[in-house]
């Protein structure tokens, strides 16, 4: 009785996402959607046809008809002959394909992104949010919607696969991708050609460039001058107190140093515990940093060949800075591997480790602070950016 159920909600969840909003709201302008533009009826083909408002109305509606079905199915079912996750999953693929293969139009549907966003929201939510950052960058840099979709549902993808929500939630977010590549093939091949749509240049984008420029320059400005000068160095300060004045309160007055350990003993111990509270950092520090490099160098792309020198120069100190970052980040790695085989059961290979870490440990410190120069640069030259808004060159 529960599978029947289940199916039967399921069954609803499809009804729901074939709902062809678009094409209703474009009967309702007196244009058939399949006959104009890109032939297609979702929000990007409705804005470009009808105009911006409508447009807008239909991703929303087309969003919402992917987030309400899955946000109401455990809810709803109120079994437990499937798992939550398996819930939301089968309620988001029967709205997703329902999006895709409307039964109201003969299955000619659209191509899933906003359909697709909404189940995802619900879904995966700090997935989604890096996809929904990664599309509204691309459609500013590229403005090409289809171009900015592609790489969206690539970012939720390698993004689910980091965070590992579920394999049910993986699954859907491949698989999904995958019939939205597919869906914009046509798309594709005139991105390939050089005669994809775009969007207009207008003052608005320029502005928002700009913002967004500024923005990620002063975020890896600040991040990385905090974490370096302000919270690694009171980490290994700090733990190197505490070992020094243990037991004490900030140990809940818990002996943590073996009786009798020599000076030498203290300070390998106070360094390992603060190792300890900067390590899990370092991931998410870089990541930030990379998103913050990528997100300048895409922005500085687009003045490339606008009539000004510090343009060249932005765009050459944006490639070195993610080159650092990438870089540092695997030194990084490495430097980790040999933190811990500093200790290692066998004095021999122990000693070996010390002395490579004391190299790579001060490669890596080096490095930052390359990394670091250069993105005061890039935020130096954010602050001679045009005050006023110019229209792009670069087509």
């Amino acid at each position: 009785m529960d599978f029947a159920i289940i199916a039967v909600l399921w069954l609803g969840c499809y009804l729901i996402g074939a709902l062809p909003f678009g094409y209703l709201v474009g009967r309702w302008n007196g244009v058939d959607l399949f006959q104009v533009g890109s032939g297609n009826i979702g929000a990007t083909n409705v804005g470009r046809t009808l105009g911006r408002k409508w447009g807008i109305l239909v991703f929303v509606l087309d969003f919402l008809k992917g987030a309400v079905p899955v946000a109401a199915i455990v809810p709803l079912a109120n079994t437990t002959a499937l798992s939550p996750d398996g819930l939301r999953v089968g309620a988001a693929a029967c709205a997703f394909l329902g999006h895709l293969f409307p039964v109201y139009l003969r299955f000619r549907g659209g191509k899933g992104v906003a359909t697709g966003a909404g189940t995802v929201a619900v879904l995966a939510p700090i997935p989604f949010a890096i996809a929904l950052l990664t599309w509204l960058l691309a459609t500013l840099v590229s403005r090409m919607v289809s171009l900015a979709s592609l790489l969206a549902v690539i970012a939720l993808s390698v993004a689910q696969g980091f965070i590992d929500y579920s394999n049910a939630v993986m699954g859907f977010c491949l698989v999904g991708s995958l019939f939205v590549i597919v869906k914009h093939r046509s798309n594709v091949a005139r991105i390939l050609s050089g005669t994809e749509n775009q969007l207009g240049d207008g003052p608005m984008r320029q502005s928002l460039l700009r913002v967004i420029h500024v923005v990620a320059a002063g975020v890896w400005v600040g991040a990385a001058g905090f974490f370096n000068f302000v919270t690694a160095p009171s980490l290994f300060a700090t733990y190197e107190s505490v070992v020094q004045t243990a037991p004490s309160d900030r140990t809940a007055h818990i002996p943590i140093v073996p009786p009798g350990a020599s000076a030498e003993d203290r300070k390998n111990l106070g360094y390992a515990l603060a190792g300890a509270g900067v390590g899990p950092i370092f991931p998410k520090y870089f990541v930030l940093q990379l998103v913050c490099a990528v997100t300048i160098l895409a922005t500085a792309w687009t003045w490339r060949k606008e009539p000004a020198s510090r343009h060249t120069i932005r765009v050459q100190l944006a490639f070195a800075a993610l080159a650092s970052v990438a870089a540092g980040w695997w030194i990084s790695s490495v430097v980790s591997q040999l933190r811990l085989a500093r200790f290692d059961p066998d004095p021999e290979l122990a000693a070996i480790a010390r002395e490579q870490f004391a190299t790579w440990h001060l490669v890596s410190l080096g490095l930052s602070f390359v990394t670091i120069g250069l993105a005061f640069a890039l935020l130096v030259l954010a602050a001679r950016l045009p005050a006023e808004p110019q229209p792009s060159s670069n087509g």
